[in-house]
């Protein structure tokens, strides 16, 4: 063996990731800060309509990601998609749940609800232990039910504290886990999975920009009344942007995914409704009570009983 050769192996082996570890964390890193400040992007378009933006981002969406397809020779992976008829239907009720979550968490940013959306991604993790009991037939074992119950009892005090059910944090955690439930069936690249549900979704969301964009101003002014629909310069450059905040952190989370271990991407999800909590209460002043903290509080003890069994059954079964 060379010196040149011997000095590398000890450099490899005192690195503390292998180089393609390396790059799955900065992919992953990308994804989740991206995930993290969006809702800054999106408070820079809280005057125009969330369902206007919606539909500009499925729009810029697709187009983009379909060039990563096109790159990434998956072209007929998503072709074959339509011609499955199975998988085109799980592929409709995932366009569904996709939908729901963006629309939602648009409108809470909008709204100053930024704070309720954090703890609907907080939740997520939990809402999947539950869909997999549900309609996997999983078991909990008891730290799984009790992180569950700390989850139910956090959502009880968010109720009797804002007087009704947190139905932002609610809806965003159940259709994301319902979507990753479903994914699950269909195994298919992030790029071709993202494609075909903005393809979907691409007539609608299409159709409805062009009758905005063409409308005569009074009927739009009238037709979005309260919802800001803007022409501007500034926001229509904002609104294309919108294709890249949202496929840009997909393919990040698809390559970190590749050179990761489970573990360690679980403990990075946190990252992104951390970094939410943080931009809610310090950037945008929504109120973080002694209510909520508590609500959080159990949350985040949930999360940390749930992470260490996690890594209690991987370590067991390795």
């Amino acid at each position: 063996m060379t010196e040149t050769s011997a000095s590398g192996e000890t450099a490899q082996k005192s690195s503390l990731f292998t180089p393609e570890e390396s790059r799955g964390l900065l992919s992953a890193l990308g994804a989740f800060i991206i995930w993290g400040v969006a809702p800054v992007y999106f408070k820079w378009l809280s005057h125009v309509s969330p369902l206007e933006i919606i539909s500009h981002r499925v729009v810029w969406s697709l187009i983009f990601v379909l060039f990563v397809v096109v790159a990434t020779k998956n072209l007929a992976n998503f072709i074959a998609i339509f011609k499955d008829k199975r998988k085109l239907i799980i592929f409709c009720a995932t366009t569904i749940f996709i939908g729901l979550n963006w629309l939602t968490f648009i409108w809470a940013i909008a709204n100053d609800r930024i704070l309720e959306g954090s703890l609907g991604y907080y939740i997520n993790p939990l809402v999947n232990i539950l869909l997999g009991m549900v309609f996997l037939g999983e078991r909990l074992n008891k730290w799984q039910t009790l992180a569950v119950s700390l989850a139910a009892i956090a959502v009880a005090i968010m109720t009797w504290q804002i007087g009704v059910l947190p139905w932002v944090s609610l809806i965003l955690a159940i259709s994301f886990g319902f979507y990753a439930l479903l994914h699950k069936k269909v195994q298919v690249p992030a790029p071709v999975g993202l494609a075909v549900e903005t393809t979907i979704l691409f007539p609608f969301a299409l159709g409805f920009v062009l009758y905005l964009t063409f409308s005569p101003p009074a009927e739009s002014v009238a037709v979005t009344e309260g919802a800001g629909f803007s022409r501007e310069a500034a926001s229509f450059l904002l609104l294309i942007g919108t294709g890249i905040v949202t496929a840009m952190p997909l393919m990040l989370f698809s390559n970190a995914a590749r050179y990761l271990k489970l573990t360690t991407i679980g403990v990075l999800q946190y990252l992104a409704p951390t970094m939410h909590m943080v931009i809610a209460i310090y950037i945008y002043n929504e109120p973080f009570d002694s209510s909520r903290l508590a609500a959080f509080g159990l949350i985040w003890i949930g999360l940390v009983i749930f992470s260490i069994d996690g890594y209690r059954n991987r370590k067991r079964m390795s």
